[in-house]
């Protein structure tokens, strides 16, 4: 099922980066500040770990809400008490990357992705996993079966050889619409559809005075919001974003291309207020039947299919991710994850956690308890064994995990590993920055022209000041 993508570390740059430079993932953070203590004090673990609680940091999906309905479960089996925090995903990442920089430790258990698991990792932020597995009797070793996990992921998740963060669920993107909507036009979705159809399809369903919009799409700015659609649109038309010796290529008609498609589908055929939609909101706005087509997360294949969660379960369809082009890059490759901040007092107890959350007996609690649709997928090939991958959206999840090359993400040579990111610490800010010019460009406030100049400008910015640019 997983194949190993060879990347070694996540990282793919070759080098070592700065305290100052990963410190700038957070966001302005003032040198020699202490973080404000936005929850209370962990309590010290150690010994019998029944009785101790943990406080676990994650991004408002579904799959995480799922995980706190089913927290009884695992206090029943541990004694342990778990508490959970949250944030939206870019108030996340903001809130986890100052508590890890300065060792607060107001976290015992951080939900971190394939980007940031081996930047951390580097910083020596995240507690090396290996040591716990190491511990393990050799029955829990068989329980756990890490050897089950996708080998994508264990790559991904790892830094010289350490692991250092569990996959709670792996996904690639694809493409949901309304086959009712289609048959009911006369449309037929190819399974492999390219933009030019897509945007096509999204022109002919539009339907605004009866609410229901050609296509959902994500518009909130951010590296993990409105640019990983953006990121892998300008991959498949052929762009990218440095060649070889780090200079920028944001400027390219390749480029503009992409930043053509993706401003007409957003301000023709999207949702209204697309600007303020991530993934949750574009989740709603598909599951209540408000939209025709929704380019996301495969990860929403059993939300989107629950009948207890979505008014149109019975009529979803399922596509690979559009193309243009090129096929490379045409879709991502992420998982989010869960590991030990270094600064934890309770990391016993918190690996307890982690065991608990990411095992085949928590697939098989979620599906039992949940329903098999809801189960946290890509990161098991067991989870296909179960009555899971009888699901209709599952060969285009794991067809897409598994073909997401890390190695080659554009169509032409990069120096990066990374489909919809640039593993740089970097990249946070310039994502977010470059988010925020399209953000403009959707709200009419600049040209493509204007906005692929000083998305250039940036990109040249953050080549010069780390160093990465070479001549």
């Amino acid at each position: 099922m997983g194949r190993d993508l060879g990347a070694s570390s996540g990282v793919g740059v070759g080098r070592k980066f700065t305290r100052g430079q990963v410190l700038r993932m957070g966001g302005a953070l003032a040198a020699g500040s202490v973080a404000a203590p936005w929850l209370a004090g962990c309590g010290g673990g150690g010994g019998d770990l029944s009785g101790s609680e943990i406080t676990i940091a994650a991004v408002n999906n579904p799959q995480m809400e799922d995980m706190q309905s089913l927290a009884d479960d695992f206090k029943k089996k541990t004694g342990i008490t778990a508490r959970f925090q949250f944030l939206p995903e870019n108030d996340l990442r903001q809130k986890v990357t100052q508590d890890v920089s300065l060792n607060a430790g107001n976290f015992d258990i951080v939900m971190v992705g394939a980007y940031e698991t081996p930047i951390w990792a580097q910083s020596q932020w995240l507690e090396p996993l290996n040591p716990f597995f190491d511990e393990m009797s050799q029955k829990e070793s068989n329980t756990y079966d890490l050897e089950d996990v996708l080998p994508t992921w264990r790559t991904a998740l790892s830094y010289e050889d350490q692991l250092y963060s569990l996959p709670f669920y792996g996904e690639s993107s694809c493409l949901f619409y309304r086959k009712d909507l289609f048959e009911e036009a006369g449309l037929k979705m190819p399974m492999r559809p390219t933009y030019e159809e897509v945007t096509n399809f999204a022109r002919e369903l539009n339907d605004p005075e009866s609410g229901v919009s050609g296509i959902a799409q994500r518009g909130l700015p951010g590296w993990g919001a409105n640019m990983a659609n953006i990121m892998i649109m300008i991959n498949t038309f052929g762009g990218r974003w440095y060649d070889m010796d780090w200079r920028p290529q944001l400027t390219t008609p390749e480029v503009k291309a992409a930043l053509e498609q993706h401003t007409e589908l957003a301000t023709k055929y999207a949702q209204s207020g697309i600007n303020s939609d991530n993934f949750p909101e574009c989740l709603t706005l598909f599951s209540s039947g408000k939209a025709a087509m929704w380019s996301d997360a495969t990860v929403a294949g059993g939300l989107v299919s629950d009948p207890k969660e979505s008014e149109v379960a019975d009529n979803v369809g399922f596509a690979y991710a559009p193309t243009a082009v090129t096929p490379n890059g045409s879709h991502w490759l992420w998982a989010w994850s869960l590991g030990i901040e270094a600064a934890s007092k309770n990391k016993e107890a918190a690996f307890e956690f982690l065991k608990w959350a990411t095992s085949k007996d928590y697939i098989k609690l979620v599906g039992e308890e949940l329903g098999y649709n809801r189960v946290p997928p890509g990161t098991r090939n067991s989870t296909y064994d179960t009555p899971y991958g009888e699901n209709p959206w599952t060969e285009v999840e794991l067809t897409s995990i598994e073909t997401a090359d890390l190695d080659n993400p554009t169509r032409d040579p990069v120096p990066y590993k990374g489909i919809q990111y640039i593993p740089i610490p970097e990249w946070q800010q310039l994502g977010d920055a470059v988010g925020r010019l399209s953000a403009s460009v959707v709200t009419g406030d600049l040209t493509i022209d204007e906005m692929q100049q000083r998305a250039q400008d940036e990109a040249l910015k953050v080549a010069k000041q780390g160093k990465y640019l070479k001549s």
